[in-house]
C-alpha cells in the first residue's frame, strides 16, 4: 500500500521548534461514544456492580465528567484555554438509546460539558427527527459540515456547517466532515445529501481563512485512512480529531497502531497532526498545540488516557444515571442463559475475518426461520458491537452486541446476487468496514489482494450434509437483518435482486437470545467458513 507507506514516513516528521510560541491551545476529545452511559467491562459492554467495585470497568459518562473537569481545571491554573470535542456517533449501543431515543446522550453530553461535536453516521439511525431533537436539548453546537441538511424541514433551521470559538482571546475555526457513506451504513433518509469532504473542506478553510481565523480544527467523523488523505490534500488544517474508525492513537497503550499524534505532511509543506481515541468512552485524547504568531503549528504533544478505575466517577452524574435507568434495569437484568466460555464479537476480528460470534448471529437467523425453508444467513460484521465473557449472559449483553434494533429479513435470491454481496462485503477490508459479511450454510474464499468486487474465488452452499458449488442461476432463500437487506453496508444485490421479501421478523436481539438459550454449548464448528487465499 504505497499511500500508507507514504503516510507512515510522513509520521516521522517533526515540528520546527524555532519559530516563537505566542499560542498554546489544549483540545481534549473523544469519540464513538455509543451510548455508553454506564461503565464498560473488558469486552466493551455495560460494566456490572461486582466488576466496579472490583475496579475492572473502564469510562462512562460520569468518569467522563470527572476526567474532563480535571483537565479544565489544569488548563486554568496554567492560564492556557481548552476546548473539549466529540467527534460523532453519540447515540446506539446501549439501552438508554433503545428507551430514549437520543435525549440521554444530548443530557451527558452537556454534563461532560464539550464545545463542539460533530454529525455521526449513526447519528440517523433512527432518521432525521431523533437527531433534531438531540440538537435542541444540546448546549454544544452540532456541525453538520458536508452533509446537506437544507431539504429536511427539522435539520435545515438547525444547522451548524462550523463554528468559530474565542479560545483564550484567539479565533479558532472548528470545521467538520461526516462520511459520505452515511447514505449507505445508516438511515438520513431523502431530505439528507453528502456532499465530498476533500473539495467541502478545502472551501470551509479558505472561508475561514478570509474572515481572518488562522487556527483550524477540523472535528472528522471520516474514519482515520480518510484523515490521513484529507490532511494531505487540504491546506489551512492545523489538528484533525477524528472518530468513525474507532482507533486509538497512543504513545503508551499496548498495541495502538499509531502514535498520538500522528504527523501527516499536508500540501503547504506543514506537518498536520491526527489524533483519535479509540472509542466507547475508555479513553479521553489529550493535546497540547503550540502556534506560533503567524498562526503555524510548532508543537503538537500529548496521549490518550485511559479512563480506567483510577478515575472517579462524578457522584451526581452517577445519581442522575442511576435515575434514568430504574425503567430498563430489569430488562437488562434479565438472564438469558450460562454459557462455558466467551465469545468474540470484537471489531478487529469480525470486520476482517470469521469471528465466532458473527458465526452465532448467523446461525441464530438460520435457525429462526429454517422451517420456512432458509437455508443461508447473511449478517454484517458492523452490526455486532460487542463481545459477551463466558458464565451468566443477560439481555443487557445481547443487546450491547445487537443495539440497533433491526429485525429479520426473509427473502429469495439468486446465486449470482449472493456472489455479489459476498463482493461487496469483502471490497472494503482494509479500511475495517463494516459490511465483512459473517455467514450461516455457505463458506466461501476470497483474495484480499485482488482489486475490489473481483475477489472472491469460491462459493459453497450445504445441502444435506455436503458442499456443493453455488448455481449463480439457482434461487436460495436467505435470511439478514433488515438494515442489510435495505441495501446498507452496501449491500444493493440483497435491495435490488430480493424477491418475496419480509423486513419485519422479529427483533435480531430476541433471535440471538432464544437462539443460545437453547444452545448454550453454542460452537461454529471445525471446519472455517471464510478462507483467505493468497
Amino acid at each position: 500500500m504505497p499511500f500508507r507507506k507514504a503516510l507512515a514516513a510522513a509520521a516521522a516528521l517533526t515540528l520546527m521548534a524555532g519559530a516563537a510560541q505566542a499560542f498554546t491551545l489544549q483540545v481534549a476529545h473523544f469519540n464513538d461514544f455509543h451510548s455508553r452511559i454506564e461503565s464498560i467491562n473488558g469486552f466493551d459492554s455495560t460494566c456490572s456492580t461486582e466488576d466496579e467495585a472490583a475496579g475492572e470497568c473502564f469510562g462512562g459518562a460520569a468518569r467522563l465528567v470527572t476526567a474532563v473537569k480535571a483537565l479544565r481545571e489544569a488548563a486554568a491554573a496554567k492560564g492556557e484555554p481548552i476546548v473539549v470535542l466529540e467527534a460523532g456517533d453519540a447515540f446506539q449501543g446501549s439501552l438508554f438509546f433503545t428507551a430514549y431515543s437520543g435525549e440521554v446522550e444530548a443530557e451527558m453530553l452537556n454534563r461532560i460539558g464539550i464545545d463542539a461535536m460533530v454529525y455521526g453516521n449513526h447519528e440517523f439511525d433512527l432518521g432525521p427527527a431523533p437527531l433534531a431533537k438531540f440538537i435542541e436539548k444540546a448546549e454544544f453546537p452540532v456541525l453538520s459540515g458536508n452533509a446537506d441538511v437544507s431539504a429536511d424541514n427539522l435539520l435545515a433551521p438547525l444547522a451548524e456547517d462550523h463554528v468559530v470559538l474565542d479560545l483564550g482571546g484567539e479565533k479558532v475555526g472548528i470545521v467538520a466532515a461526516i462520511t459520505p457513506e452515511t447514505a449507505e451504513i445508516s438511515s438520513p433518509g431523502p431530505t439528507v445529501t453528502f456532499r465530498d469532504p476533500v473539495a467541502w473542506l478545502g472551501g470551509e478553510v479558505a472561508a475561514l481563512a478570509a474572515e481572518g481565523v488562522d487556527k483550524v480544527i477540523l472535528l472528522s467523523h471520516l474514519g482515520e485512512v480518510e484523515d490521513q488523505k484529507i490532511a494531505a490534500a487540504v491546506p489551512g488544517i492545523d489538528l484533525i480529531v477524528g472518530g468513525h474508525s474507532h482507533t486509538l492513537f497512543s504513545n503508551t497503550a499496548e498495541g495502538a497502531p499509531f502514535a498520538y499524534p500522528l504527523m501527516v505532511e499536508g500540501p503547504d509543506g506543514r506537518s498536520v497532526p491526527i489524533v483519535q481515541a479509540g472509542a466507547y468512552s475508555k479513553y479521553l485524547g489529550h493535546l497540547t498545540l503550540t502556534f506560533d504568531d503567524a498562526g503555524v503549528v510548532t508543537g503538537a504533544t500529548g496521549d490518550a488516557q485511559l479512563l480506567d478505575a483510577s478515575v472517579t466517577p462524578d457522584a451526581d452524574t452517577l445519581a442522575r444515571i442511576r435515575e434514568l435507568a430504574g425503567p430498563i434495569e430489569e430488562l437488562k437484568a434479565r438472564v438469558v442463559t450460562e454459557i462455558p466460555a466467551g465469545i468474540d464479537g470484537s471489531r478487529e476480528t469480525c470486520r476482517a475475518q470469521e469471528c465466532v460470534m458473527g458465526s452465532l448471529v448467523a446461525d441464530a437467523i438460520v435457525d429462526r426461520v429454517k422451517g420456512q425453508g432458509v437455508t443461508i444467513g447473511l449478517q454484517n460484521g458492523g452490526g455486532l458491537r460487542a463481545s459477551i465473557g463466558g458464565g451468566t449472559v443477560t439481555m443487557g449483553d445481547v443487546l450491547a452486541v445487537l443495539p440497533f434494533q433491526n429485525t429479520l429479513s426473509t427473502f429469495n435470491l439468486p446465486g449470482s446476487a449472493i456472489v455479489a454481496a459476498l463482493e461487496n462485503g469483502v471490497s472494503q477490508v482494509e479500511e475495517g468496514a463494516g459490511r465483512f459479511p459473517q455467514v450461516s450454510g455457505l463458506r466461501f474464499s476470497w483474495d484480499p489482494e485482488a482489486p475490489a468486487m473481483s475477489r472472491i474465488k469460491t462459493v459453497e452452499v450445504r445441502e444435506g450434509e455436503a458442499w456443493v458449488p453455488l448455481d449463480p442461476a439457482k434461487v436460495y432463500m436467505v435470511a439478514s437483518n433488515n438494515f442489510m437487506r435495505a441495501g446498507g453496508d452496501g449491500y444493493v444485490s440483497l435491495r435490488d435482486e430480493a424477491t418475496n421479501a419480509y423486513d419485519y421478523g422479529p427483533n435480531l436481539e430476541d433471535v440471538l437470545a432464544d437462539f443460545l438459550a437453547a444452545h448454550p454449548d453454542y460452537a461454529p464448528g471445525d471446519e472455517p467458513r471464510i478462507t483467505r487465499v493468497e
